[in-house]
């Protein structure tokens, strides 16, 4: 059997294996098993006893955390001249039309997120296979695709993110970076909870949150009680 390393064993030593840490716990815990010389994020995984295979069951939803994300969102603002200045203000890194829609047909997808307007979208449509595999396609649901371009840049430079759950049932996002205090991770992970309990489906039956595991990059997972949530 090989040694633990010195990190290794330090993780060891503060997270009990097979306990179920309360939200708050978990929160103050994920700083302190946190070894990398890097600013790590914080991530969250949630298994949910839905089939994502039947679309009454698919859950999806956006959720706005009250302390941000703690990463710089590039976003590309997709809209007609009128709407231009308004999005530059409210931050969009990028902004335009026709000369971004040719740079995306050469390769180009420097970006985190494309908000655009619905009268805008006929033109993304061939883009499909490359903003699709990247995640970067602009979606009603996520609040990308609407005639208030400004109001969704702001939002999303505040710290608003999407989600929705994986073939194997799990939802999984990042919630901010171990630089955060206790008290702000522990207040996005609850806003991000509460959204997933707010969006269960009518048809999904059963125990509705199976698990949560909170980490950051590259550390073991501390699991938490979804009763602390709920």
């Amino acid at each position: 059997m090989s040694k633990l390393t010195k990190n290794q064993k330090l993780v060891a030593d503060k997270v009990e294996a097979g306990k179920a840490y309360s939200l708050q716990e978990a929160a103050a815990l994920v700083k302190e098993i946190t070894t990398t010389k890097f600013e790590a994020s914080v991530d969250i995984d949630v298994r949910l006893g839905v089939d994502p295979r039947k679309a009454n069951q698919m859950v999806r939803g956006v959720v706005s955390l009250p302390n941000g994300t703690g990463k710089v969102t590039r976003v590309l603002a997709l809209c007609t001249p009128d709407q231009e200045e308004a999005a530059k203000e409210a931050g969009a890194d990028y902004v335009g039309l026709d000369e971004y829609i040719d740079k995306i047909k050469q390769g180009w997808t420097d970006v985190d997120v494309i908000i655009t307007m619905p009268s805008c979208m006929g033109k993304l449509g061939p883009l499909g296979r490359v903003l699709g595999p990247r995640g970067l396609m602009p979606n009603p649901k996520s609040g990308t695709v609407t005639m208030d371009v400004a109001k969704a840049v702001k939002e999303v430079k505040q710290g608003k993110i999407d989600f929705k759950v994986d073939k194997a049932g799990i939802v999984h996002a990042s919630i901010g970076k171990v630089t955060f205090t206790p008290e702000q991770i522990y207040g996005n992970a609850k806003e991000f909870l509460q959204t997933i309990i707010k969006l269960k489906p009518a048809a999904a039956k059963g125990t509705y949150m199976k698990s949560i595991f909170i980490s950051s990059t590259m550390s073991a997972g501390i699991k938490v009680d979804p009763k602390s949530v709920e």
